[in-house]
């Protein structure tokens, strides 16, 4: 390249070259096409009595199309380079609406410009945009939000979660809708605006492994450090508890009628925590009912102001 140019200059700075340029540019014939040129894209057409446009108008029309064109795709690319390829695939729907959009808005500017009237097109168009934003509020509130979950990854694909207190395992995310299937093998199709309105709970964002807490409570009469052997030696036997983080039990209260305990454990599935937690509830029954441990029940007493025997 740097040969050519030097080349080009070589040519252009001899007499005989820079003579010959100037002879085209000033001959008669030249200078003559030229205008002719100038005249033909500037000639007006005329359709009706409001619209009019000349061959510029069409050049000008045709290279501002080429020019969105050329917007879009790189804007698409920009985009599309940080998302993977499932999410490219739902993004696609939505990325040739924006096209269609963008082209609609385009031509109206250009027929604008061009000198047909569309007033009446944007005043037609705002009030219908007006209501179809209305009816659709909820519809639009489910995109933008699907959109927001796709890019910064807030829920993923296999998370398992709890909104407005269901639980479930995310099967698949769209921009509309997330579904999720919950531990009775249920369904759950979630809006995605609830993602952004209601308080969410991602189980397993920090990992798979997740604690889980088992109550118990224990008469006042038993050993505190005797309840706390036989809670760790039953999780350390079971084989769905890990041995890292370690079970521990923590001495939680004094309740109204029981000594309250939780014991603590670790688990690495955590949408299959219940079973566990209940195949611990039988082997802690079981424990304490053959050392002789009472699981208490809530009871009260009645003092009479009267002896019962006086009463009707």
């Amino acid at each position: 390249m740097l040969v050519l140019f030097f080349f080009f200059i070589a040519i252009f700075s001899h007499p005989l070259t820079r003579m010959g340029f100037v002879f085209i540019v000033t001959s008669p014939i030249i200078m003559n096409l030229i205008n002719k040129f100038i005249d033909l894209l500037n000639y007006k057409f005329t359709i009706g009595s409001s619209v009019s446009f000349t061959p510029k108008t069409v050049l000008f029309v045709i290279l501002v199309l080429l020019l969105t064109n050329f917007m879009l795709k790189i804007l698409r690319k920009l985009l599309f380079r940080t998302l993977s390829n499932d999410t490219r695939v739902k993004f696609k729907s939505l990325f040739s609406f924006i096209n269609y959009f963008v082209y609609i808005v385009v031509a109206l500017i250009i027929l604008q410009n061009v000198g047909v009237d569309v007033t009446a097109i944007f005043a037609a168009s705002a009030a219908l945009l007006v209501g179809v934003g209305l009816a659709l509020q909820t519809f639009i509130q489910d995109i933008i939000s699907g959109i927001f979950i796709l890019v910064d990854k807030s829920v993923l694909v296999g998370d398992i979660i709890e909104v407005d207190g269901q639980i479930g395992q995310v099967e698949n995310i769209k921009l509309r809708t997330t579904r999720a299937v919950t531990r009775e093998n249920k369904v759950l199709i979630i809006p995605n605006h609830k993602f952004l309105t209601s308080t969410l709970f991602n189980w397993t964002e920090n990992g798979i492994i997740t604690k889980e807490i088992v109550n118990v409570g224990v008469a006042y009469k038993s050993n505190p450090k005797e309840i706390e052997q036989i809670l760790l030696k039953i999780a350390q036997d079971h084989d769905k508890v890990l041995s890292s983080p370690e079970p521990f039990v923590l001495f939680n209260d004094f309740g109204d009628s029981a000594l309250l305990f939780q014991l603590y454990i670790a688990v690495d599935s955590s949408f299959a925590a219940n079973i566990v937690k209940s195949d611990l509830r039988y082997t802690i029954f079981e424990a304490f009912e053959k050392e002789g441990i009472e699981i208490p029940f809530p009871q009260r007493t009645l003092t009479f102001a009267n002896s019962p025997t006086t009463l009707k």
